[in-house]
């Protein structure tokens, strides 16, 4: 098994890890850091919905809160017959914690892929440059 399948496993096994009681829409990720440590993440709903998080953003803030910075790629992997879009706030929040030009990795049902960068997700980001 190559590194980039064993992420793809990750994101993949935290499918069954989501809590998802109103929606029955499990996501699963899987962020890589530049030293290879590894955080999963799994939407988490609630009954007042604006409160759920995804699973990109789980996989990000716990990186974070644990003085992560550095991430070299992220797989988002859901039971979707084509590969799974993020929704617009998990693309900002990638650009705000990671490069531009990072890979990411979208998976749908039967390990079906598309590779894109945090940028192609959300060419015009906001930034600190635009404070």
């Amino acid at each position: 098994m190559t590194v980039k399948q064993e992420w793809l496993a990750i994101a993949d096994e935290a499918l069954t890890k989501a809590y998802v009681p109103y929606s029955h829409f499990p996501v699963g990720a899987c962020l890589v850091t530049k030293a290879g440590q590894t955080y999963q993440g799994v939407n988490i709903e609630n009954a007042s919905y604006g409160l759920t998080n995804c699973a990109e953003r789980t996989a990000i803030f716990k990186a974070v809160s644990e003085g992560e910075r550095d991430f070299q790629h992220l797989v988002i992997a859901g039971n979707t017959p084509e590969p799974i879009s993020p929704c617009g706030a998990c693309r900002q929040v990638m650009a705000e914690f990671c490069a531009p030009d990072m890979p990411v990795t979208l998976v749908g049902e039967h390990g079906v892929t598309k590779e894109t960068t945090v940028s192609e997700l959300l060419p015009y980001a906001f930034t600190e440059k635009d404070l």
